[in-house]
């Protein structure tokens, strides 16, 4: 019979977060599959709305790796940053002619996985 590694992995996810998740994914796009010492160099430096939310969420996600499975912040590499779509809060703004218009508040749902290259 085969053994299997079991793949030790850490994550830290954002739910509801008030901003759209097609801004959230062009800094997330960056830092994929980078070290996390690169990583958050990168987002502390990139001038993005969205960069300062996960920059919190990638310290939390660290965290999470040394203190809950023991994981040396070294060897940490961001395997997997996801931002899907939350629920949209609809709120309505008066338009000409006494017409209204729907405003669209977008949230999204961050998610981000590290992983030990070992």
């Amino acid at each position: 019979m085969q053994e299997q590694e079991t793949i030790k992995e850490a994550r830290a996810t954002l739910n509801y977060a008030r901003i759209s998740s097609r801004k959230v994914r062009i800094v997330a796009d960056l830092i994929r599959g980078k070290n996390v010492d690169e990583a958050l160099a990168i987002v502390k430096f990139t001038p993005k709305a969205s960069s300062e939310i996960i920059e919190k969420l990638l310290k939390s996600a660290i965290a999470n790796a040394e203190n809950n499975h023991d994981m040396k912040h070294e060897n940490l590499y961001i395997a997997e940053i996801f931002a899907n779509q939350g629920p949209t809060l609809k709120r309505i703004r008066p338009a000409a002619k006494g017409s209204a218009v729907r405003i669209r508040k977008r949230t999204s749902n961050i998610t981000i996985v590290l992983r030990d290259d070992k």
